[in-house]
């Protein structure tokens, strides 16, 4: 494209539909405009995922394309997929003209594939991130039009790939546990002094995970563990209500959705959850110990990720069929109220969560846009 050189680069950055795409991508945006505080920084997205409503409340500008799922089987979506797919690509090539883009900066799912369409028509350069051990149909696609290609873990297979951690905000990275968790305990309404199990299934909750909490939700906090339960949006329901024992004191506190995640962190000695990309290295950026519950579905990519915390020993996987509420009973009291293995599984975290990395893509961006 024609541009000035007096002109603002222009980052186009494309990802959403979960938290695990969003996250890296606000991270990211968030260093570009350190490194460069005239950079003019536009989102591409869908209407349907949580970059909806995450990145305009991080105060990015967001502009939206027609989605184009891929669907899982033969169906009707799969006959009109060529459709929507052309029209999305047209859709997201008018957004880069008009912003006269740069470089388009990736973190795949599927709103990032029209995106990556347009900008190879356009002859715009691509930068991707692939947050996953096993990466995305978006980011295999995009990875034979570029060489400027980044990943969160070191055995990623895609070509070119170089591994630089994953981007996370500085509220994550800068986050002092000890020194917060008595004021995020009290934020959530818990019990200042009490043991603390934060249960989270993801941006969009987990099933069983929700499930096997909710039966044990009165043994649990019986011992004196107390819960923070982010249950998903789509998950509150009549019967989430908050519950406290009135021997112990501990609180079962439900929330459909944490935007300020380090809270949750800080609050926490002990997570359960499922294990994205950005669940994984978060908590070990931050020493939480962690069990994780991969999704049974998909390419065993949740697998994958965890396997670098639990080998370090900051994690345990557990398989979602036996995340039940009689093990969350009796097997998570064992871990919770033994300080000692805790602490252990927390040191054995450092390290394995690269710190820079939201630093280091934003500076790789500016380098391939040239500017």
């Amino acid at each position: 494209m024609n541009r000035n050189s007096t002109q603002p680069t222009s980052v186009v950055l494309a990802g959403g539909g979960t938290a695990g795409h969003t996250s890296p991508l606000i991270a990211t945006a968030q260093e570009l405009s350190v490194l460069d505080p005239t950079i003019s920084l536009t989102a591409i997205g869908t209407a349907r995922g949580l970059e909806s409503t995450v990145v305009p409340a991080a105060g990015l500008a967001l502009q939206l394309i027609p989605p184009v799922p891929m669907p899982r089987k033969p169906n009707l979506d799969l006959v009109q997929l060529p459709v929507r797919l052309w029209k999305s690509i047209a859709a997201a090539a008018k957004i880069l003209q008009t912003v006269q883009a740069d470089v388009v900066l990736g973190f795949g799912g599927y709103v990032s594939t029209p995106v990556y369409l347009a900008a190879r028509r356009l002859k715009i350069p691509i930068v991707i991130h692939e947050q996953n051990a096993l990466p995305g149909l978006a980011n295999k696609l995009a990875a034979r039009f570029t060489d400027s290609v980044f990943t969160s873990f070191p055995r990623t297979p895609l070509p070119h790939a170089t591994c630089i951690g994953l981007p996370l905000r500085r509220s994550i990275v800068e986050l002092d546990r000890p020194a917060q968790r008595v004021a995020a305990r009290r934020r959530f309404g818990l019990e200042p002094e009490l043991p603390t199990l934060l249960v989270s299934g993801g941006s969009q909750g987990a099933m069983s995970i929700n499930n096997a909490v909710v039966g044990a939700r009165e043994a649990l906090i019986g011992r004196g563990i107390q819960v923070l339960h982010v249950l998903g949006p789509k998950n509150m329901a009549a019967g989430s209500v908050t519950l406290v024992d009135p021997g112990t004191g501990a609180v079962y506190q439900p929330v459909a959705f944490v935007e300020a995640m380090e809270l949750a962190y800080a609050a926490a000695d002990l997570m359960l959850g499922r294990c994205g990309a950005s669940t994984v290295l978060e908590t070990a950026a931050v020493g939480l110990p962690a069990i994780f519950v991969p999704w049974p579905h998909g390419n065993g990519e949740q697998r994958r990720n965890a396997e670098v915390v639990v080998a370090a020993g900051g994690g345990q996987l557990l398989d979602d069929a036996e995340c039940t509420p009689a093990w969350a009973a009796t097997r998570i009291p064992e871990l919770m109220l033994d300080a000692e293995r805790l602490g252990r599984m927390s040191q054995a975290t450092s390290g394995v969560a690269l710190s820079n990395a939201a630093v280091t893509l934003a500076q790789k961006t500016l380098e391939v846009a040239g500017r």
